[in-house]
């Protein structure tokens, strides 16, 4: 398991190389967010979603959530219509994640078997250059323990995989983040959209975008 410190307010063209390295490779990282710090591996890959579970120790009916670089990423893991469109349009990107039926190009590993996929946009900018890079969506659950929780300083990210035994590949450590929470989780599977988790983003502000 290798750390690499990352500035994000200067060049980090370096760091972004050997990410995209182990990336491509089929390695997982843990990478920040503009939520928290993220467990990330190509998603579209079944092989390296497992090792997420592994490394996680995550029960394998909890669904794994992706970051994707922009809307027309999206629509080519789910099926999103006119109406969703517009609702995305509004909340991304942003601390929302957003549940949507799911293309087949989706692994039912990512999934648990489920016909929902969980997608969100991240404003974090070393995200938007690594999927730029990378060009393959990220999981982006939590960099912690199942069961346990999750913690915005990199420290102690960087102490919990060293006493496992399965571990990421590559941790990028941009330092401690501010305090969040992890992101607000929209379902918009069926015809009323229905918030599952409430997060940074508020339900009464969600209600004003949804018109409910």
């Amino acid at each position: 398991m290798k750390v690499i410190e990352v500035d994000l307010k200067n060049d980090f063209s370096k760091a972004l190389d050997e990410t995209f390295a182990v990336l491509k490779l089929g390695g997982v990282i843990v990478y920040p967010t503009d939520t928290l710090y993220g467990l990330g591996t190509n998603a579209l890959e079944a092989g390296p979603v497992e090792r997420i579970f592994k490394i996680k120790a995550r029960a394998k009916d909890k669904p794994l959530p992706i970051i994707v670089k922009n809307l027309n990423w999206a629509k080519e893991l789910a099926y999103i219509y006119e109406k969703e469109e517009k609702i995305l349009k509004s909340v991304w990107p942003g601390p929302i994640t957003v549940i949507l039926p799911k293309k087949n190009i989706v692994p039912s590993a990512v999934t648990a078997g489920k016909s929902g996929v969980a997608l969100r946009i991240s404003k974090n900018h070393f995200v938007d250059k690594l999927l730029g890079r990378f060009g393959y969506p990220l999981t982006a659950t939590s960099a912690n323990i199942s069961g346990e929780e999750p913690s915005m300083k990199i420290s102690e990210i960087v102490e919990v995989f060293k006493n496992v035994h399965n571990k990421p590949d590559l941790i990028i450590d941009a330092g401690d983040l501010p305090q969040s929470e992890p992101s607000t989780v929209l379902d918009l599977t069926s015809d009323k959209p229905k918030i599952l988790r409430v997060g940074p983003v508020k339900p009464e502000t969600l209600r004003k975008i949804l018109e409910i």
